[in-house]
């Protein structure tokens, strides 16, 4: 693939070690990372699998798995490998490259539009709004109506608002999301 910047080849280690600030090349393949992570049952290809892809210039295939999709940050993978690969931060980066690139897995096409709605809600109150999320996500995924039957029951039993709260400090989340999105140009 090539490098705009540069205008050279660069190996897909090389622009995930970029993005990510981690070398990937460090890793052995001892498959320490596969023995601890919590979602690996969930996963098309496990993290030792991801990390091959990336080593082997698989781009198409990590950037288009489950996998990286269905990790859940936990860090139980970085915390246990050898070789001190920070994995969670590198399925962070595969997220947003295959986002970016339009190559999110099929079963996952969800993940990335609740992911969108939530940080958009954390931005604009300071805080998780539950209705906003379920009616946002349903609204633009096309399922109108999914769940709708449980937020009465919900509301009723004091686990739901109607209307949204702001927190005090919400200048200072405001400031974090604008320095993110500068970081990210």
């Amino acid at each position: 693939m090539q490098d705009a910047a540069l205008g050279t080849e660069i190996e897909f280690v090389d622009l995930v070690k970029k993005e990510s600030g981690v070398d990937v090349n460090v890793c052995m393949q001892c498959g320490t990372c596969v023995g601890g992570c919590v979602q690996e049952w969930t996963m098309d290809y496990n993290s030792r699998r991801i990390t091959g892809f990336i080593l082997n210039d698989q781009k198409k295939e990590a950037l288009s798995s489950k996998a990286i999709w269905v990790c859940a940050g936990c860090h139980t993978c970085t915390a246990r490998c050898p070789r001190g690969v920070d994995l969670a931060k590198v399925m962070d980066t595969l997220r947003i490259m295959s986002k970016r690139e339009g190559l999110v897995h099929k079963e996952a096409k969800g993940i990335p539009l609740f992911n969108d709605i939530f940080l958009k809600l954390i931005k604009t109150f300071g805080r998780m709004y539950e209705p906003g999320l379920l009616m946002g996500h349903n609204l633009l995924s096309g399922n109108l109506l999914k769940d709708m039957e449980k937020g009465p029951s919900m509301f009723l039993k004091g686990k739901l608002s109607l209307l949204p709260t702001k927190i005090k400090g919400l200048d200072e989340i405001k400031e974090i999301f604008r320095k993110v999105e500068e970081m990210e140009g």
